[in-house]
């Protein structure tokens, strides 16, 4: 078994091909991230050397390939707000769910958002046909059996179907600034509990996660029943946990924790030890006091939320968000539900 000094040692050592891969670089008129893209071909050209079957060589192509194509497919609306819906296939157009979705679809267009399904039929094409096609976006699954896509999506160029789930799912978290949960079977599951993971452990930022019924339903208030009684009741998660979504049968409800969200906040990103966050408006002093007195239990020892003059220079990346307002956030990175709390007294403001 190798110490990690050896490990060290390993990806310490020159590369012999550092010269050459420079020059492949160079060639291609690659000027930003040049150091990443070497990693990466450093990386690939290691395969040989590491004994890599064929098998695992063509499934590291069909990931970087499937990544790569759907980041060319969302690059033309990158400045445009999304939200994922998920929910079954097997959902029939008479069901109050289907209608309730395509409803909520609607909402979420007139809203200016663009909506994410999975592209199959049921709850996702009723949201797909709610949104309408110049609206939706489709990332379906390559199966055994076949899963078309729905009327409203099939042949669009924002369809696209992967291979693999993982890298399907990545693409719907990635890409969403916001999930609505229609019932379902083990797949929306899947979904709920994969987002509800990387939320509360802090590998995605926190976005609304919404689980809708439909008028006077009980799927998801069941559920969220069988949490506090089970996962909550045998201390396997913590009530603020709960902050991290919402569950409703009312679809204007809905439809405002999602775009109430972004009311004044926007985004945030971590720099070192302090995580950004930056808003439409700057908060009042006064408001700043009392976020300290209401939220130093998720800051770090002997520290305090302080306003940021000016954006980083870690953030020259992204130009167009130089004039938002910001937050220095001496987080924890522990207590995410409570982050969300922060979050929500921002949008007060």
């Amino acid at each position: 078994m190798k110490s990690s000094s050896d490990s060290a040692k390993h990806e310490n050592k020159p590369n012999p091909l550092d010269h050459n891969i420079e020059q492949l670089i160079e060639a291609a008129g690659i000027s930003d991230q040049r150091q990443l893209f070497k990693e990466m071909i450093s990386m690939i050209v290691g395969l040989a050397s590491d004994g890599t079957n064929q098998g695992d060589l063509k499934q590291f192509k069909r990931v970087m390939r499937e990544i790569k194509d759907a980041n060319q497919v969302f690059a033309p609306y990158r400045g445009i707000k999304k939200i994922s819906v998920f929910g079954s296939a097997r959902t029939q157009p008479t069901s109050p769910t289907y209608k309730a979705a395509h409803r909520f679809g609607q909402l979420m267009q007139e809203a200016g958002y663009m909506v994410i399904t999975g592209g199959g039929e049921g709850i996702m094409g009723a949201a797909q046909a709610g949104a309408g096609r110049k609206h939706g976006f489709a990332l379906n699954i390559e199966l055994p059996f076949e899963q078309e896509p729905n009327e409203t999506i099939r042949g669009d160029t924002k369809l696209f179907t992967f291979k693999y789930f993982f890298t399907r799912k990545l693409n719907f978290v990635k890409h969403s600034d916001a999930i609505a949960l229609f019932p379902g079977g083990f797949g929306t599951m899947d979904e709920a509990f994969e987002s509800f993971t990387l939320m509360q452990t802090g590998k995605t930022n926190i976005i609304p996660l919404i689980m809708v019924d439909a008028s006077r339903g009980n799927f998801w208030k069941t559920f969220e029943k069988y949490m506090r009684e089970h996962l909550l009741g045998d201390g396997l998660i913590s009530e603020e946990d709960f902050t991290l979504f919402k569950v409703t049968d009312d679809l204007e409800f809905a439809r405002r924790e999602v775009v109430n969200f972004y009311y004044n906040f926007h985004s945030y990103r971590y720099i070192g030890d302090v995580m950004l966050v930056r808003m439409q408006r700057q908060i009042p002093g006064g408001a700043l006091v009392r976020l300290n007195e209401d939220f130093h239990d998720i800051l770090r020892p002997e520290t305090l939320i302080t306003t940021c003059a000016a954006p980083y220079p870690e953030e020259a990346n992204e130009p167009e968000l130089a004039s938002l307002a910001r937050l220095c956030v001496p987080f924890n990175r522990r207590n995410l539900g409570r982050l969300r709390a922060l979050l929500d007294r921002l949008n007060q403001f």
